[in-house]
């Protein structure tokens, strides 16, 4: 039944004045209302959040509503939190000081809480809100929080797959299972982001290697809250593998054909299908008309099974796409990294023509940086049809990194090493490294700085200062301090191919120790000059028959001094490895040619070339062919070369040799002299050791090494006293096995090798072990 009343009248209420309380109801004075809309003010004075309690009644002619006010939030604390800090843990909640205390809020709070522990693989953490009552109807909100085992994951499973094993696909992914290692990783807990990320590694590996037909049925992830421990079950379905059967362009642009966009395409006949080389030819391709004027024109590749023969005929159909221009871009998520650090690696702005091609190739660089545990970009609507708003999604993760580094090699023995990194100083995208290390003989201090975009420009530039001191040691008949710096440009010619320029400028203190430069040797061969008494031990007339060997060589002495050298160089580098760090897949190569003479004591330019190239053998398997060669060239430009500009060669290229075993040498002391050209090739694979978990990282390999160095200076004149030996040529070659563990400290690796081919004056060492670690 309808009612009316006059008036309204507020009670209870202290901070919140009569006039908010009425502009949330339904009834109004002086207007007809029901019962109905009682209940709808109630709801509405409920929902503000505000009160925790609420009464309407009727008086007469008056409706009074009686509040009782939520209480005013003091203080929120945390409680019982290790793996977060109170800062971060405030960021996440709703609640804050000074704030209204809402129940339903608290509750919100409390599963925001629990969501962000459980991302963090800690199923079994508890929040307990406390609410803690103070004067004036104020309170203070205590979050109670214990946060549980880390809930591991104890299996990895795969189904339906067939290409390759399980032990390949876990290495795909980044979850991994718990095991030996579990204190130090944090990947070996589940996180449901982390299990799309997963899947989405799988279907990229899969596309890569040629099965188009790739899908994901389900990616299944089931607690046992017993062993607090989670299995994960991938099933999958593979298809066939596809390779490409005929590529066509097909473009509706007026003034640019098919057969001038021929040369951007890069999938070629007989090749297995790679979705990378789709996406990069659509990139290719959109660039290329960009450039010819059609700043909207659309790429669409279009592939045709044939799947009797298992191929794909690809045809590229370019064609102008419809006006949209960028209204703006919007950046969130970058609570630490600068706007224009993420804009600079958009290839549009504001005001340019729309094209989705470009959206990905954008994504790929972000996540490229590093910066970012995501990156997510989608569109809206702009403010009108021909306008659209491009969001860039970022969630930001740490950059820094304090190293603490320890290894054994067997050419310097203990070494250790601590360093600080930051991948994107003070948020600008910048690299700053320093670093102390040394061993039993050496010591070294490093500072290095690179700006990504100098000038604004897509051109790296950085400097490095260092100090490297080496004291005499069984393979080392010297010391040698070495200080000095170098500026380097950095220009991406395209994202394979980088052009880089250098300047390199040191100072080189070189010396002997006195015991090893008493004159003997060269003496020897001055019949005119007495002998003194420290030659003649045995006290009759001539020069002790073994001194020759406790001396240093003429050529080492006659590097003693010290020597400032200035050079300049560039490089060009190619590089399309699967991964940096533990490559799979792909090509490496570098030119290099630096001239020295631009001022400074001498003058030489040096060519070296370095190619690789990585390849699944057997994927299945997760076996790993590797090709390398090397090879160099010095030539001086003035009198002679100084015995530190030679090359040397050893087991850290040629395994089975050790370090300087390979080369000239000085027939009477043994020292090394090192040699004006080089050349070394090495075939190697490697391969999961058979009965050993996953988990642990260990990997076994088989490898084969060759090369030779030759042609020692022999310009000056003291050589012809020298009784050069091992400067022939003669192919050295070793072959051998080795084990690398693929720690979470860094990659540490033994080889065991021995020499197939040598020469009589080369130095062999079977054994050599090296890495270090970070913590």
């Amino acid at each position: 039944m309808a009612a009316v009343v006059n008036r309204i009248d507020v009670t209870g209420n202290e901070r919140v004045e009569d006039e908010t309380v009425r502009a949330y109801m339904t009834v109004q004075p002086r207007r007809a209302y029901s019962d109905q809309d009682v209940d709808d003010s109630l709801r509405a004075l409920y929902a503000t959040g505000l009160f925790s309690d609420v009464a309407i009644n009727k008086r007469g002619a008056v409706l009074v509503v009686s509040v009782t006010e939520n209480a005013l939030i003091y203080k929120v604390s945390f409680e019982g939190n290790d793996k977060y800090d109170d800062k971060m843990l405030l960021t996440q909640v709703k609640s804050k000081p000074r704030s209204v205390l809402s129940r339903a809020k608290v509750e919100a709070d409390t599963q925001l809480l629990l969501e962000l522990y459980r991302r963090k693989g800690r199923y079994r953490a508890t929040v307990e809100p406390k609410i803690i009552k103070l004067a004036q109807n104020r309170v203070n909100l205590v979050f109670e929080i214990n946060e549980g085992d880390k809930t591991g994951v104890a299996r990895i499973n795969f189904i339906g797959n067939h290409a390759f094993s399980d032990s390949r696909l876990r290495d795909v992914i980044k979850t991994r299972e718990s095991g030996l290692l579990s204190f130090i990783r944090s990947t070996d807990s589940y996180d449901p982001s982390r299990l799309e990320s997963d899947q989405e590694a799988l279907r990229e590996y899969y596309l890569r290697h040629g099965y188009a037909d790739f899908r994901i049925i389900s990616a299944v992830a089931d607690l046992d809250r017993e062993r607090n421990t989670f299995f994960v079950t991938f099933t999958v379905e593979e298809g066939e593998q596809y390779t490409i059967g005929e590529v066509n362009v097909q473009s509706s642009l007026a003034s640019v054909g098919p057969e001038e966009l021929a040369s951007a395409v890069r999938t070629d006949p007989g090749d297995t299908y790679d979705s990378r080389e789709v996406d990069k030819t659509l990139e290719d391709i959109v660039l290329e008309v960009s450039e010819r004027g059609y700043a909207f024109a659309e790429v669409n590749p279009r592939g045709e099974r044939d799947y009797e023969n298992h191929t794909i005929n690809i045809t590229y159909h370019v064609d102008e796409g419809p006006r949209v221009y960028i209204e703006r871009i919007d950046i969130r998520g970058n609570t630490r990294t600068r706007d224009y650090v993420i804009r600079r690696e958009l290839d549009f702005a504001e005001g340019d023509a729309f094209n989705r091609v470009l959206i990905n190739k954008a994504k790929r660089r972000l996540k490229n940086l590093g910066f970012f545990k995501d990156v997510a970009i989608t569109t809206q609507r702009g403010s009108s049809a021909d306008r659209v708003v491009i969001v860039v999604n970022v969630e930001e993760q740490a950059t820094g990194e304090l190293s603490f580094g320890a290894g054994y090699s067997s050419a310097e023995g203990v070494i250790g090493d601590v360093s600080i990194t930051e991948r994107n100083f003070l948020g600008r995208g910048q690299f700053v490294r320093a670093a102390v290390g040394g061993g039993e003989s050496t010591r070294t201090y490093e500072f290095s700085f690179r700006e990504p975009y100098f000038m604004g420009r897509r051109l790296s530039a950085g400097f490095d200062l260092y100090r490297r001191q080496y004291e005499e040691t069984d393979y080392r008949s010297y010391e040698e301090t070495t200080t000095g710096g170098n500026l380097t440009f950095g220009l991406p010619l395209n994202e394979e191919v980088q052009l880089n320029l250098t300047y390199s400028a040191y100072q080189r203190d070189f010396d002997v120790a006195d015991e090893l430069k008493d004159g003997c040797y060269m003496r020897k061969y001055n019949r005119g000059d007495p002998i003194p008494r420290s030659c003649d031990r045995n006290g009759d007339g001539k020069f002790d028959r073994n001194l020759d060997t406790d001396e240093a060589s003429l050529a080492v002495k006659d590097a003693i001094g010290e020597t400032f050298t200035s050079i300049i160089g560039y490089s060009l580098i190619y590089d399309t490895r699967d991964d940096i760090k533990r490559p799979r897949d792909g090509y490496y190569g570098k030119f290099q040619q630096e001239f020295a003479g631009v001022g400074g004591d001498v003058a030489f330019i040096r060519t070296t070339v370095e190619g690789r190239a990585y390849r699944e053998i057997w994927a299945d398997r997760g076996i790993v062919g590797m090709l390398k060669v090397k090879a160099g060239h010095i030539e001086s430009l003035d009198d002679r070369l100084k015995l530190p500009d030679h090359f040397f060669l050893g087991g850290e290229t040629i395994r089975g040799f050790g370090t300087k075993g390979i080369g000239p040498r000085d027939g009477m002391t043994r020292d090394a002299l090192g040699g004006r050209y080089y050349i070394a090739g090495t075939a190697e694979a490697t391969f999961p050791l058979p009965a050993v978990p996953s988990e642990i990282g260990l990997e076994g390999a088989l490898f084969t090494d060759a090369g030779t160095l030759v042609d020692v200076d022999d310009s000056a004149n003291f050589f012809r006293r020298v009784n050069v030996v091992g400067d022939n040529g003669d192919l050295r070659w070793a072959a051998g096995f080795g084990v690398i563990w693929h720690s979470p400290f860094g990659p540490i690796r033994a080889d065991f090798a021995w020499p197939i081919v040598k020469s009589k004056w080369d130095e062999t060492q079977v054994f050599r072990i090296g890495g270090g670690t970070q913590f």
